[in-house]
């Protein structure tokens, strides 16, 4: 199951994202009887306002996202026109502003950034079931 959305950058197109993205995972809970955690629709949510709001900061022009899902995971995938790809700055406790990319790497289970004949594509896959309890990584 897949679905994309072209956003105007205009007001409310990121909340308007992060609505596409719950009623995505809630149709493929209900349709296709997938396992969506509370967890994975937080952190979808999350990834979705991080991802198309650098999108929307940086990038001239449109911003396309698509969701894709299978029975382990769900990729968000935003694409802008800015062909340079995004780098995670070093921790700064003190900085405001400009993590989004370090909290898109600490919840995603991968993350891909592919250049484009035109601007770029980051790929955020965030797993649908909690991790166990005892695993590390819980997060």
């Amino acid at each position: 199951m897949r679905a994309g959305y072209a956003l105007d950058g205009e007001d409310g197109c990121i909340a308007d994202a992060r609505h596409h993205a719950i009623a995505f995972l809630d149709q493929a809970s209900t349709d296709h009887h997938l396992p969506v955690s509370e967890r994975a629709k937080d952190l979808t949510q999350l990834v979705v306002s991080e991802l198309v709001t650098n999108a929307l900061k940086y990038a001239p022009g449109p911003v396309l996202m698509e969701l894709r899902i299978n029975a382990h995971a769900v990729d968000v995938v935003v694409w802008d026109s800015e062909p340079t790809a995004p780098a995670a700055r070093t921790t700064d406790p003190g900085r405001i502003g400009q993590h989004g990319l370090e909290i898109v790497k600490a919840v995603a289970e991968d993350l891909f950034i592919e250049r484009e004949p035109v601007g770029k594509r980051i790929t955020a896959r965030i797993a649908l079931s909690d991790p166990p309890r005892g695993d590390t990584a819980y997060r």
